[in-house]
């Protein structure tokens, strides 16, 4: 674990990423309603807050650091950092989701939207810690 070869700027910048994500992914103009479908949500939701959303950028900031760790080689290039982003969110993050969906007996719909998210912000992440190194 080689903390001096580590860009700080990339990790912040791709743990804020997340959130840029997040912002359209969860919006109107995508995916917001089927969400609320998804959960089972019925009327219009309170604002998250700050709390929520300081908490959301912390638990951003590890899943960035911990994919820099994993990325943390001078061979790393953009497409590789991309690939890793996206294996780790469709391949850990969304199938995770997937198997506590099928016990708490979600719809696909609450996969697929809760899944895509986070294997498309992950791909993003390992986008910018690939090529910003």
């Amino acid at each position: 674990m080689n903390l001096h070869t580590l860009n700080f700027w990339a990790v912040l910048t791709a743990a804020f990423s997340a959130f840029l994500v997040g912002g359209l992914w969860y919006s109107p103009v995508l995916f917001a309603n089927a969400w609320k479908r998804a959960n089972g949500f019925t009327s219009e939701l309170p604002s998250a807050g700050a709390r929520i959303f300081g908490f959301s950028f912390l638990l951003s900031l590890v899943m960035a650091f911990n994919l820099a760790m994993f990325l943390n080689d001078p061979k790393t290039t953009t497409a590789w950092g991309a690939t890793a982003g996206f294996l780790a969110g469709f391949g850990w993050a969304a199938t995770g989701i997937a198997i506590i969906s099928l016990f708490e007996r979600k719809p696909a719909s609450y996969v697929l939207i809760n899944g895509g998210y986070l294997t498309v912000a992950l791909t993003v992440m390992g986008l910018i810690l690939g090529a910003w190194r």
